[in-house]
C-alpha cells in the first residue's frame, strides 16, 4: 500500500491545554512505554484518549477554534504496519501491531506516531 496523504476530518476537534507551568515536565506511561512532556507542550484529550503533544508540533499542526478547542489543519502521511513493532515519538516510544497505522506529520516520515486502523479510519480521510 505504501505511505499516503490524509487529512483529519473536520469534525475531529480536540480539547487541549498548554503545560505552561514552572515545571521540569511530566512523565507518564502510555502505548507500552514511558512518555515525557516538557514545559510548553500540550495536554490533549482526543475523544477520551489523553496524551501530550510537543509544543512545536502542536503550534505547526493545530488551529484554535475557540478557547480550549483545536483542530488539526495540516495533512499527515500514513501507512499500514505489516508487522508489530515500535515507533520513536517526540514523547517516547509507542508500540503497534500489524495492521495499525504509522502516521507522520512530515512527508519524509518524521515526527511520527501510531494508532489502530479503526481509530485512524474514524479520524482521517484520504487526500488525492
Amino acid at each position: 500500500m505504501g505511505r499516503r496523504k490524509y487529512q483529519k476530518k473536520a469534525n475531529q476537534a480536540v480539547i487541549a491545554v498548554r503545560l505552561d507551568l514552572d515545571t521540569p515536565g511530566l512523565t507518564y506511561r502510555k502505548w507500552g512505554a514511558t512518555q515525557r512532556a516538557k514545559r510548553g507542550d500540550w495536554l490533549v484529550d482526543n475523544a477520551g484518549e489523553v496524551y501530550t503533544v510537543d509544543a512545536r508540533t502542536f503550534a505547526r499542526t493545530y488551529k484554535r477554534l475557540r478557547p480550549g478547542t483545536y483542530v488539526k489543519i495540516t495533512p499527515v502521511w500514513a501507512e499500514k504496519a505489516t508487522q508489530a513493532g515500535q515507533i520513536q515519538t517526540k514523547e517516547g516510544a509507542s508500540h503497534y501491531e500489524a495492521g495499525d497505522y504509522l502516521v507522520y506529520n512530515s512527508r519524509g516520515g518524521g515526527d511520527g506516531y501510531c494508532m489502530t486502523a479503526k481509530k485512524f479510519s474514524s479520524m482521517y480521510r484520504s487526500v488525492k
